[in-house]
């Protein structure tokens, strides 16, 4: 069962405070057996023959076990909280841990809402159930069997109650986690779908405003949030019915006690004391099955928790990790100048397969190559690239161009890695990306996304997010490249996501951070879209003249929608329905590609012949 492997597995550091736990609930659950016995002797051997030495005897042998009683039981209560406190922290670092390693593709198979509730709520739920299972699955055995013992000891004659009495409670309790069990798996679907609606809404709330769909919206969350409210009112039901059917079992086998024992008690079969506490036992004996019932009531969600988290856990990423000591050539080159040469190393398990016509000490560190690849979304019909192939060299600008929807984006985003192709080769340096390690992947290249995004905190912590160990000069000098001419202090606050600055405020903060970061291959992903012109030209005037001074061999790919931003790039590729419709430079385009001409043509409202 998934629910006792991540328990199992995850107490391992903690052995010390379950072994205290279960020591200490075993004295406690002893300590709080003997006291009937004790309480027996008191009435059949002090009152009944008044013997009051006996009385203060027993009486403070009672005290001391109770005092020991009390005090193993606060005491396991603390190890257990502790342990399942720290039980809980660690498996919601471990699946924090295992998201961050996703690709694109793994967060769109398990999606957002869903990774949030499982690395949240679906943990709380196995930790408080850890936590009862501590303080009370250790003791309930303890006291079910110990109880019978020593209520056969007191009057075996009435045995048939304690069986009969737990066997009905069982049944009862049985009947209604079966019908639990479903529902609290429906439960966690319709959080996940409750909390999708909600992270949605709050997201794209300018575009309900825009369009006044304020109702609209309100009603999708209404309807999620009854669905789920229904649900909640069903469990309840069901649990309604538990605590009554208790009580009348409770009450009845009391009843039943004093019955039959009474007759005993007149027949002479037993004594007054022994009927107390063979009452008073089968009372703890039901007691440590309600324990269980309390287990039984949080077990079935919990499981269904532990499931969700351990998929996530267990998830095959898209994009294997990569892992292996030692230097990979791919780093080790000293072809780029500047501080681009403290990129660091990246680990690999293999090398990629060379052309016939090149060596990989031949290949600069920010030589980025694609051959013959194809990439098809998961789940879509048709690929959203096909078979391109180009080679981006260093010292040099590749730019891409082409209409909304040609894979643009998805092109630039298999160098990085974020994606596996689903055919052919992306090259980096000379070796196939698939098998180098992430972490020198990311240092060796950087990307300004299209839709930038800033994390709270300030400019300079946004700024070091690629290098931690820039200075501030560093940062004064990305910053005036990227025209971030606003920001007149590095610890100017910046709020999640940004919000507190204007889309091209954000833009440029995104490129400066790239700035920063001085990778071997700068990409850039419509980066400039949000600059009006003026700025963009000024931007890349800057960027050009930085890159000359400080990393002559720095590779440059920019996906562009305007052409001024591209027309003085050393090759531009021509992207149209996911295929590389034309190649070469901006002049040549002009004469030999109709799709260019038409793209300049709209942008300059002029017809190019």
């Amino acid at each position: 069962m998934d629910l006792f492997r991540i328990l199992t597995a995850r107490s391992k550091p903690y052995a010390g405070f379950v072994i205290a736990v279960l020591i200490l609930q075993t004295l406690s659950a002893a300590a709080t057996l003997y006291l009937p016995s004790l309480n027996a002797k008191i009435i059949d051997r002090g009152v009944a023959q008044v013997d009051i030495d006996y009385i203060w005897r027993t009486g403070a042998i009672m005290l001391a076990v109770a005092f020991v009683q009390v005090i193993t039981a606060v005491a396991a209560v603390w190890f257990g909280s502790r342990t399942a406190m720290g039980v809980g922290r660690d498996l919601r670092g471990a699946v924090f841990r295992r998201v961050t390693r996703f690709s694109a593709e793994d967060l769109g198979h398990f999606g957002t809402p869903t990774l949030i509730t499982r690395a949240t709520n679906d943990v709380q739920q196995v930790q408080m159930v850890y936590m009862m299972m501590l303080n009370f699955m250790v003791t309930a055995p303890i006291m079910s069997i110990g109880g019978i013992i020593m209520a056969l000891q007191e009057d075996p004659g009435m045995s048939w109650l304690v069986a009969v009495s737990v066997t009905v409670l069982l049944a009862a309790i049985s009947a209604i986690i079966v019908k639990l069990m479903p529902l609290f798996r429906a439960w966690q679907e319709k959080l996940d779908a409750m909390n999708g609606t909600l992270r949605e809404q709050i997201t794209g709330i300018r575009v309900v405003r825009a369009f006044v769909r304020e109702e609209h919206e309100t009603r999708r969350f209404e309807d999620a949030n009854q669905d789920i409210t229904q649900l909640s009112l069903r469990v309840g039901q069901l649990f309604v019915l538990l605590f009554p059917i208790i009580t009348v079992i409770l009450n009845v086998a009391t009843g039943a006690v004093l019955w039959f024992g009474g007759h005993r008690v007149e027949d002479g079969l037993v004594e007054v004391g022994s009927l107390t506490a063979f009452l008073q036992y089968l009372l703890q004996i039901l007691a440590a099955v309600m324990m269980g019932t309390f287990m039984a009531m949080m077990l079935p969600r919990a499981i269904i928790c532990a499931r969700r988290i351990t998929e996530v856990l267990e998830h095959t990423p898209s994009i294997p990790e990569v892992a292996g000591p030692g230097e990979s050539p791919l780093t080790s080159q000293t072809g780029q100048a500047g501080q681009a040469g403290q990129a660091g190393q990246a680990g690999q398990t293999g090398q990629a397969e060379q052309p016939a016509h090149t060596s990989q000490a031949d290949q600069p560190r920010g030589d980025v190559e694609f051959r013959d690849v194809t990439f098809t979304y998961a789940g879509a019909e048709a690929p959203v690239l096909h078979n391109i192939s180009f080679h981006a060299r260093p010292g040099q600008t590749t730019a891409i161009i082409g209409a909304t929807g040609s894979g643009k984006t998805t092109l630039v985003s298999l160098i990085p890695r974020l994606y596996l192709p689903t055919a052919g080769q992306v090259l980096l340096g000379g070796e196939d990306t698939a098998k180098l390690e992430r972490g020198g992947i990311v240092k060796l290249v950087s990307m300004v996304p299209q839709k930038p995004y800033l994390f709270s905190g300030t400019v300079a912590s946004n700024l070091r997010l690629g290098r931690p160990e820039a200075t501030d000069t560093e940062l004064w000098d990305a910053l005036r490249v990227a025209q971030a001419e606003f920001v007149t202090d590095l610890d100017m606050p910046i709020s999640q996501g940004g919000t507190n600055v204007s889309g091209g405020q954000r833009q440029r903060l995104s490129i400066a951070r790239m700035l920063v970061a001085r990778p071997a291959v700068y990409l850039f992903d419509d980066s400039f879209s949000a600059l009006d012109v003026v700025t963009d030209a000024k931007v890349r005037a800057a960027f050009a003249a930085d890159l000359r001074t400080r990393q002559p061999e720095a590779t440059t790919i920019i996906v562009a929608q305007r052409i001024s931003s591209i027309e003085h790039a050393d090759q531009i590729l021509v992207l149209d329905a996911g295929e590389i419709v034309a190649r070469g430079t901006h002049a040549q385009l002009l004469e030999t590609s109709e799709t260019y001409r038409e793209i300049y043509a709209s942008q300059t409202t002029q017809e190019v012949k």
